[in-house]
């Protein structure tokens, strides 16, 4: 029987501590799930966590093939510090390690359904009538990218997201580098007409960026006391995303050693066009 290739989580890299020991709880969470199967996950870039640990250790247990599944949530990201290019490291440092990268996380259907019941959690997961979500409006919150087409990705999630749930509207704004930002997210809410917005933040796991951006929404709030502003909770260690990062593994263990780093993961960097919303 041949044995399966790793598991590599390859998130990127950080400044947020709270963020970083989120993923690596995600991580060991994983690991305990399959224990038949090596499983570990590291961040690109300086800082704690460095994906090249997670190689190594593994390389150094006898792992020669792994499926690199990138926990994150869109495809584009500065090629210098980006998956593919800390990939492309790791197989000159390990030349008899193989490197076969899934596509990114989002925008799936199963993790909408997870900000959809974020949603409902905002708002208290009390039976709600239909009118109750065609007077809420969403305003989908991303980390923001200086890349146009990182940016792009949370524009089309809101789309996905909106699309037959009922809500009066998906709006969109980022917690830093891209415009709109939080508040004039909200200012754009309420020139539509909205009476209560739940600020739904795109986020996989809490951190320091989290609590800038309900604070941002809070402050908002307070000056605006005619819109009702409400603060929804990342999407977190939910079932459906390690069922999603598994499924994402099956994707590509069987291409894991056929072939040494290349396509997969260039593919990585320049992502096509293809929505996972089936």
């Amino acid at each position: 029987m041949t044995t399966p290739p790793a598991l590599l989580l390859a998130g990127i890299g950080t400044r947020d501590e709270r963020h970083a020991t989120a993923f690596h709880a995600f991580v060991r969470e994983l690991a305990a799930r399959h224990p038949d199967l090596p499983v570990a996950g590291g961040l690109t870039g300086p800082g704690s966590h460095p994906l090249s640990d997670a190689v190594t250790r593994l390389v150094g247990e006898g792992v020669s093939r792994f499926a690199v599944v990138p926990l994150t949530l869109i495809p584009a990201a500065p090629p210098r510090d980006g998956i593919a290019a800390a990939l492309a490291q790791e197989a000159e440092r390990h030349a008899d390690a193989s490197f076969a990268c899934a596509r990114p996380l989002g925008p799936h259907r199963t993790l909408l359904s997870v900000l959809e019941r974020r949603l409902d959690e905002a708002l208290g997961n009390r039976p709600r009538l239909p009118s109750d979500r065609a007077e809420t409006t969403v305003l989908l919150v991303g980390d923001g990218s200086p890349l146009p087409e990182a940016n792009a990705e949370v524009h089309r999630a809101a789309r996905l997201l909106w699309e037959g749930r009922g809500f009066a509207g998906v709006e969109v704004a980022f917690s830093s580098l891209a415009a709109p930002d939080v508040a004039s997210g909200l200012d754009r809410c309420a020139k539509l007409g909205a009476s209560r917005v739940v600020v739904l933040p795109y986020f996989l796991f809490a951190g320091d960026t989290l609590e800038r951006v309900r604070q941002q929404a809070e402050g908002w709030g307070l000056a605006y006391p005619e819109v009702e502003v409400v603060s929804a909770d990342v999407i977190g260690p939910a079932k459906e995303l390690a069922d999603l990062v598994m499924e994402r593994y099956e994707e590509v263990a069987d291409t894991a050693g056929r072939a040494g780093f290349g396509d997969e993961a260039h593919a990585f960097a320049h992502p096509d066009t293809h929505a996972d919303v089936h």
